[in-house]
């Protein structure tokens, strides 16, 4: 199975590290360009492939990266946190189609974000393995994983556990893939999807509106993600950024915990 691999971010890295593990053909490597990429020397040290096989990502419209792609001969393509929309010509170079790993329980919380809006808008989590068409996140799932969103989850604790969930799934599932007897299911109606830019229609607490003190809470927990801003207020012409720390009744009055083991985000 000749495979193209797309990735950025520690779930990238450590799909890829696995399917190198399996002995996998991986042909090519495409990630982010230097300044959004994540990973990036972990994922190139792990791939161990030529320099001419590695693709910037931003560049995937350009004639020369198509031409590039179509000597690789991919037979499949897997996309794992990557942040470019894959379009229809490139989609077409492989065969057995291209799966994508996200991390939310599709048709929910397509796009970005999917960690911040299962908090603030109570909306199913988990992850799925789908393929990609010609939407964001709207093709065929090949299977899914609910993980379930605790009172003290905080927007890290809650992409954590997704990136795990979304690991084990795509480890489950390659075998299948592999042998071409993943089942392909269509999406339900409905669902939900966000942009980038959507945070910052909850990211700025006016102190003058009136919230539901369960609506406050969840913009808080689901924007809390050292080192990243999150929510904030204003006044006086400062600017003061807010992180929630939320604890269970009986880890009270204990010291409280350091930060996650750092993933880049």
């Amino acid at each position: 199975m000749r495979i193209l691999y797309f990735g950025n971010n520690w779930l990238g890295y450590e799909v890829l590290r696995w399917l190198k593990e399996q002995s996998e053909e991986i042909v090519g490597l495409v990630i982010h360009p230097e300044e959004k990429r994540k990973y990036g020397a972990e994922m190139v040290k792990s791939a161990r492939l030529d320099p001419s096989l590695v693709l910037d990502g931003s560049r995937l419209r350009e004639p020369e990266t198509l031409v590039a792609i179509e000597r690789m001969r991919p037979e499949i393509g897997l996309s794992v946190l990557f942040g470019y929309i894959l379009q229809p010509d490139l989609l077409a170079q492989f065969p057995k189609g291209c799966l994508n790993l996200h991390p939310s329980l599709l048709p929910h919380n397509r796009g970005t974000y999917p960690n911040v809006w299962s908090i603030v808008e109570r909306t199913p989590a988990g992850a799925t393995l789908h393929y990609l068409d010609e939407g964001v996140d709207t093709g065929e799932i090949v299977a899914q994983q609910r993980v379930p969103v605790d009172l003290a989850d905080t927007g890290e604790t809650l992409y954590r556990g997704l990136e795990d969930a979304a690991l084990e799934l795509f480890k489950h599932c390659w075998p299948d893939i592999k042998a071409g007897s993943a089942r392909r299911c269509p999406q339900p109606d409905g669902g939900t999807y966000h942009r980038v830019r959507d945070v910052e229609k909850i990211d700025r607490i006016d102190l003058d509106r009136v919230y539901r003190a369960r609506d406050l809470i969840d913009v808080l927990r689901a924007r809390t993600f050292p080192p990243y801003e999150g929510a904030y207020f204003e006044e006086g012409g400062r600017r003061i950024y807010l992180r929630l720390y939320l604890a269970d009744s009986d880890e009270v009055g204990y010291e409280k915990p350091g930060p996650l083991e750092p993933r880049e985000g």
